[in-house]
């Protein structure tokens, strides 16, 4: 499997990589290696890896200036701004914890956030500081530095890193403690894609730096490889400005990528900036009629799976045209084992537990080191990996069978008309069904009466049960005029 991804990178190119197991070890590298190339921009300034890096050290002299110990928590409200990411670099290089808040948090989570994980600095953007006003602890802005720098921490592999917000493999959200190994390991997993990634590329960052998508491969990746991480105010506003970004790559979810490609039917394909190669997706369902949909622009959408435990990248796939619903193969330095259908995962690219739980960590982490994900998956004989659903979601039938919702929705995503679906369990006069919700692609029945838009999901379904055990197929069946209520990955929300 190591092959797989390793093989993709022109020799030259690989001979440069390395794993490297902590962040300051990661901000001492980076500027060294990519000095003089651009490294954040906002879209109308533009800042090297040298400037960035004095940035970030300046950062890190406020930061010790207020008496911090390692491993102290910092948290960091702000939108997805290259002060947020110097910020986190500077959080995590000086040996504290960082703990990116989500942007929509009100201000009473706030203070709760801060006293859950004791955070003894909170750094805001502009547009944050009246909701941080009450939070428990030192309040500074993010743009504020000291006139000094300070050099990098010395820290242990295995040394806490950040804190995610995650549901975990099943529950409420939790605090997902990464360790520098992981995030490392994420880092570097990013770099592997087809053709020459060092020194060239330009990523338009549209996800939150609070998800572990956004921060790994949408960032920490990008400043691996060299490349230069552009955004603007909000994910709107980047977006709009495509044709001055030019991109060359994107990370995204399939939510965003539905949205670019409603966009280039209205502006056409310049819209894009004319330079866009490949898009990373994932955190959601990728379905192939989205890949089939770029592959005409000319654009490779590559899929993969990971989760917040696993510092995001866990498998991945640039085989999409010949297996376009896989994930793809496991990246290098894991192992992937199925238990009872669960995959199960070690690695050094493992979180360290769930922040002040161990219950719930001692309930997914085995003695000797594997990750039950809470994922059923299986393996081709290539060994391509295939996401078969999740044992929180399973349905218990009337016969005691468990069946998974997304082995059922898998086969209607193959018809190029269904944007979304959701197959759930209903009680229709008193015995339990199964039923699915379909979100149609509006646009592609024009003018068509809804009737007819209707009549057309009911006869799909009645395909669809042609080919299911009679236990497993769909009673009841809804055509939605409006979106499902999504997730803050974009994912549709089961509950």
């Amino acid at each position: 499997m190591q092959d797989y991804f390793k093989s993709m990178l022109p020799a030259d190119e690989l001979a440069q990589l390395h794993y490297i197991p902590t962040l300051p070890e990661f901000v001492t590298w980076i500027e060294r290696k990519w000095s003089d190339l651009p490294c954040l921009s906002d879209t109308v300034n533009t800042f090297s890896y040298k400037e960035v890096c004095k940035t970030i050290a300046r950062k890190r002299a406020l930061l010790n200036s207020f008496g911090l110990q390692k491993g102290d928590k910092v948290a960091i409200l702000d939108n997805t701004t290259v002060e947020a990411v110097e910020m986190f670099l500077a959080v995590t290089s000086a040996g504290y914890v960082a703990i990116n808040l989500p942007a929509q948090l009100p201000p009473q989570a706030i203070v709760g956030c801060c006293m859950k994980f004791g955070v003894k600095v909170l750094s805001a953007g502009k547009d944050f500081m009246e909701a941080v006003k009450d939070a428990p602890c030192k309040v500074i802005a993010i743009t504020d530095c000291a006139e000094q720098t300070a050099p990098v921490a010395v820290v242990d592999k295995d040394d806490a890193a950040a804190i995610f917000f995650t549901g975990g493999t099943t529950g409420a959200p939790k605090g997902a403690v990464l360790p520098h190994r992981a995030l490392m390991r994420g880092a570097l997993n990013g770099v592997y894609a087809p053709g020459s990634q060092l020194g060239h590329h330009r990523y338009a960052c549209v996800l939150p730096l609070s998800h572990v998508f956004g921060l790994i491969r949408s960032t920490l990746s990008v400043l691996h490889e060299g490349g230069a991480w552009y955004a603007a105010a909000s994910t709107k506003e980047t977006i709009a400005k495509f044709p001055v970004i030019q991109p060359t790559c994107l990370v995204a979810v399939p939510g965003i990528c539905e949205i670019l490609l409603e966009l280039v039917k209205m502006y056409g394909k310049p819209f894009l900036g004319g330079n866009l190669k490949f898009i990373i997706s994932g955190a959601a369902n990728v379905p192939p009629k989205l890949i089939a949909e770029f592959d005409e622009l000319g654009i490779s959408l590559f899929e993969g799976y990971g989760m917040t435990e696993t510092a995001n990248l866990t498998t991945g796939n640039v085989d999409v045209k010949e297996r376009p619903t896989s994930v793809g193969k496991g990246y290098p330095e894991q192992e992937l084992k199925v238990v009872d259908g669960e995959l199960w995962i070690r690695g050094d690219n493992l979180f360290l537990g769930y922040y002040g739980d161990p219950e719930k960590t001692a309930e997914v982490m085995t003695s000797d080191g594997w990750l039950k994900t809470g994922d059923l998956v299986r393996f081709d004989e290539d060994g391509y990996m295939y996401i078969v659903g999740r044992i929180k979601n399973l349905i218990i039938l009337a016969n005691g069978e468990n069946v998974s919702p997304e082995s059922i929705e898998e086969p209607f995503y193959q018809d190029p008309k269904l944007r979304d679906c959701l197959v759930k369990e209903e009680e229709v006069d008193g015995r339990g069904v199964i039923a699915i919700e379909i979100y149609p692609r509006i646009d592609d029945f024009g003018d068509t009466p809804w009737e007819e838009v209707e009549a057309y999901f009911k006869n799909l379904v009645g395909k669809v049960n042609a080919t299911l055990p009679t236990t497993h197929q769909v009673s009841k069946i809804t055509v939605r005029k409006d979106d499902f209520k999504r997730t803050g990955a974009m994912k549709v929300s089961r509950n």
